[in-house]
């Protein structure tokens, strides 16, 4: 062995000697005081170091510690039991890194932010004490020329975390943190476990959470990858527990590309089954995610139970859907939808954009939809026309929303049941932005007829203002009145148009501000329950001192058609030129109707085509059940008016009460 090379060794030698001999006769504790003050001095944090410091050097080169204590403005914000970590000496003269296991055991962080906006891991000017930015910034510009890089795995254990926003009003808190990893190597897979239990604000429910993966990476820390991830979050309130998984076969990170891919993607929410394989790009700068989505069948109705919540009786037994996913920052589309809900087949794109203040696009084709089996039973006040019913759904909301409501699209429909309403081959478009709503429906089968209309809504205003305008042709309108569960009184073919007015915040300040105009014809038609010529003829009978008893059961009175015009002021129907042709009648007449309440109030002139003066009816009750009487009294003397009622009298003793009191309602 040659002279220099002794040397060499010699020297080694006794550097290792010396460095024994240090560990040996140095205590760090001995200089808690300058390590105190250095911390200090570099990050304006308190550090109370009160368990003993040991230090060891060969093989590796460590430190472990007591309990440890960190303070910042706040007071106290972090503590840990003890901490262990080493690295091996002999590797760092290669060049190579190779650390031990850290162990961190009984870690404790209480972060707070005070209610004016103040952390307690800030120093005294508010800045970060340690700036992971500056840290990591020094390490770009003057990187390690390490070779290998190895870390013999991670333990944190039983650590915990109170999180306490005093200006946002938020707390959470983690317990039982547990973290292991197994050994790290670049470009090596290592496996992670971690596990954890969180409380929110204002919640009984825990969330146990508990993820396991393998996670690889390379030396340039640019390009991760996970390999058979499974996240389980188990949340238990007072009553229940719901089971959440997602799980990934791969997952593939390439920061220097910006790119992602997710490979066997499948979140499980108790009985929902969601499964999607995606690609992201320009994941760090303008991300975009994209792939195909596939939520497999199942039942919304018996998710709802498992949620303790009320589901609608006979619907949402089946719900299954799959789409192609673009999603960004602030969008998500959903392209070449394809759903199945119950019974219903829908089809289509649907596309939210900019998350903070929503703008919702949709282009959709429902062939059936039986909108009632998902409501509640339909109130009879609320029966109105397709134009009337979007009115009433916007203005169950409130004014503020519908300013910032920002949606447009287009739906058509093969069948709808909505509030009673049967209608088929159905086309609605909406435009609502900045407050201005604009809706054009129409229905090309409706009660045998067609309808079409359209609905302006200005909600700039303290007040939403409405105008509505509708027509529809050819409807029948018996089976139409069996759906408002009204007595089939009148029939026949009703061609109609209306144009109407409202304003108010609430619907029921719409109804009472109602106004415009409407203009009816009904072909073909028939009033049942209600013989005019019979009237007639009994009124000349009674007129002449004979009468005969009524039955007005089975009676109706036949119409070529109805027409009229009816002005609305303030939900009061005004109608002043009604006129009924038929073959031997003639009818006019005035009247009114009250929206609101349905009540009735109209004065009929009718004739026989060859009499000299007419007899009028009144018309009282309401629209559901209307009231006839003859107005005789406007015809008669009062020496007559006395006959009638001796006849009335007669009629009472042979025939019994109920004819007479037939007789002297139509005397009324």
């Amino acid at each position: 062995m040659g002279k220099p090379v002794k040397i060499i060794f010699s020297t080694i030698a006794a550097l290792f000697l010396l460095l024994i001999a240090a560990v040996c006769i140095i205590d760090l504790n001995d200089f808690k005081p300058e390590i105190v003050a250095a911390f200090k001095d570099h990050t304006g944090q308190e550090l109370a170091l009160e368990g003993d410091l040991k230090l060891s050097l060969f093989p590796w080169i460590g430190i472990s510690t007591g309990k440890v204590t960190l303070s910042g403005v706040q007071g106290l914000f972090a503590t840990l039991e003890e901490g262990d970590v080493k690295v091996r000496l002999l590797p760092l003269l290669a060049k190579k890194v190779e650390i031990s296991r850290i162990v961190l055991k009984g870690l404790v962080l209480n972060l707070t932010k005070n209610k004016q906006g103040v952390a307690n891991w800030t120093n005294s000017s508010g800045a970060v004490a340690v700036s992971p930015t500056a840290v990591v910034s020094k390490q770009i510009q003057d990187p390690p020329a390490l070779v290998v890089f190895a870390l013999g795995g991670l333990a944190v254990e039983q650590a915990r975390i109170n999180w306490d926003d005093q200006e946002a009003g938020q707390h959470l808190e983690i317990t039982d943190l547990n973290l292991i990893t197994d050994r790290f190597s670049f470009d090596q897979p290592v496996a992670i476990a971690v596990s954890l239990n969180a409380t929110g604000t204002g919640s009984s429910a825990t969330q146990a959470i508990k993820l396991n993966t393998e996670l690889t990476a390379n030396q340039q820390l640019d390009i991760f990858s996970l390999h058979h991830s499974n996240l389980q979050i188990t949340t238990t309130g007072p009553e229940k527990s719901l089971v959440t998984s997602l799980t990934a076969a791969d997952i593939l990170l390439n920061m220097g590309q910006q790119t992602a891919k997710l490979d066997g993607l499948e979140l499980k929410v108790g009985d929902i089954t969601l499964a999607a394989e995606l690609t992201g790009t320009s994941i760090k700068t303008k991300p975009l995610f994209q792939g195909p989505v596939t939520v497999a069948s199942f039942s919304p109705a018996k998710f709802m139970q498992q949620l303790s919540m009320t589901s609608p009786a006979n619907a949402l037994s089946k719900l299954a859907v799959d789409f192609d996913l673009v999603a960004t920052d602030d969008s998500i589309e959903l392209k070449n939808m394809q759903m199945l809900l119950d019974d219903s087949q829908i089809k289509g794109l649907v596309s939210l954009k900019n998350f903070v203040q929503p703008s919702l696009r949709f282009i959709l084709a429902i062939d059936t939809l039986a909108v009632d089996t998902y409501l509640p039973p339909v109130n009879k006040s609320l029966r109105a026309s397709p134009a009337m019913l979007l009115a009433v759904g916007f203005f169950s909301v409130p004014v503020e929303r519908l300013r910032k409501l920002d949606a447009e699209g287009t739906m058509t429909l093969g069948k709808l049941n909505v509030n009673g309403l049967t209608m088929q081959d159905v086309h609605l478009n909406l435009n609502a932005k900045n407050g201005l709503i604009t809706t054009k429906q129409s229905i090309k089968r409706f009660y045998q007829g067609s309808y079409a209309g359209d609905l302006r809504m200005d909600a700039t205003g303290d007040k939403a203002m409405l105008a509505i305008n509708e027509k529809i042709d050819h409807l029948q309108l018996e089976p139409l009145l069996k759906v408002f569960n009204a007595p089939d009184y009148i029939g026949g073919l009703v061609n109609a148009t209306a144009q109407l007015q409202g304003q108010g915040r609430k619907l029921d300040e719409l109804k009472a501000s109602l106004n415009g105009q409407l203009s009816f014809l009904i072909k073909d038609s028939v009033i049942k329950r209600l013989n005019l010529q019979k009237i007639i003829d009994e009124g000349n009978a009674l007129i002449k001192g004979v009468a005969s008893p009524l039955d007005a059961k089975n009676d109706q009175t036949l119409f070529s058609e109805i027409s009229g015009t009816a002005m609305i002021t303030n939900s009061l129907l005004q109608n002043n030129d009604l006129v009924a042709k038929s073959s031997k009648l003639q009818v006019d007449g005035k009247g009114k109707v009250d929206l609101n309440s349905a009540a009735l109030d109209y004065k009929l002139n009718a004739k026989l085509l060859n009499a000299a003066e007419p007899v009028v009816i009144n018309i009282t009750g309401t629209l559901e059940h209307p009231t006839y009487t003859l107005d005789i009294a406007s015809l008669l003397t009062d020496e007559n008016k006395a006959k009638i009622e001796k006849l009335v009298n007669k009629l009472d003793k042979k025939l019994g009460s109920g004819v007479a009191d037939l007789l002297k309602s139509f005397l009324k």
